[in-house]
């Protein structure tokens, strides 16, 4: 290999250090595929007839709560608000929450049922049970049967969640293989630039 047709130390070196990252990444996203399918798994396998749990208080009890049944006794509701919501029938249209002050301490957010419309509803709390369920970074309780004369929500289904690890792992593996392609295109530009 001549002088003109080295390969440029720093260019390299970056996009080498580049590369492997975004391998690792696509290996990690493989990993968190496998979790997340195993993590589905047991859920699928929790029984209609499983014994309540207690309300999780805080993130580490989270996942062990999800798609179980669980009671709360909402001492107080500070807010009531809707957003979009699932029936049990499968209709789009609008779920009504409650975010409740627990008799016990601490919060719980309740899914209160299902409506056509977003329309504003009264409820003043009470004991209420339901099925545990994933909201954003938090869970919810939806009830069973429905609060405030409301329709009710679908069910919280394990296999509504995404597991989209394989994608995002293929990205990161064509992100790789596109900088080493894109790198040695700028390369051979370089060469054939530098021998006329």
């Amino acid at each position: 290999m001549t002088d003109r047709n080295r390969l440029p130390v720093i260019a390299t070196l970056i996009v080498a250090i580049a590369v492997v990252i975004m391998i690792a990444l696509g290996v990690w996203q493989l990993q968190r595929m496998q979790e997340k399918e195993a993590l589905l798994a047991r859920y699928a396998a929790i029984p209609a007839d499983a014994p309540a749990v207690a309300w999780p208080q805080v993130p580490a009890d989270y996942e062990d709560a999800l798609y179980r049944r669980a009671q709360v006794d909402c001492a107080r509701v500070s807010r009531i608000e809707e957003r979009a919501g699932r029936s049990e029938n499968g209709a789009i249209g609008w779920g009504h929450y409650a975010r409740c002050v627990l008799a016990g301490g601490g919060t719980a957010d309740v899914a209160l049922g299902w409506s056509v419309d977003p329309v504003r509803v009264r409820w003043n709390g009470g004991v209420v049970a339901g099925t545990i369920g994933p909201a954003g970074n938090g869970v919810k309780l939806v009830a069973e049967p429905a609060q405030a004369g409301l329709d009710q929500l679908a069910t919280p289904d394990p296999r509504d969640l995404p597991n989209n690890h394989l994608s995002y792992a293929v990205q990161w593996f064509l992100f790789a293989a596109t900088a080493v392609v894109v790198f040695w295109l700028a390369v051979r530009a370089r060469w054939r630039a530098s021998a006329r």
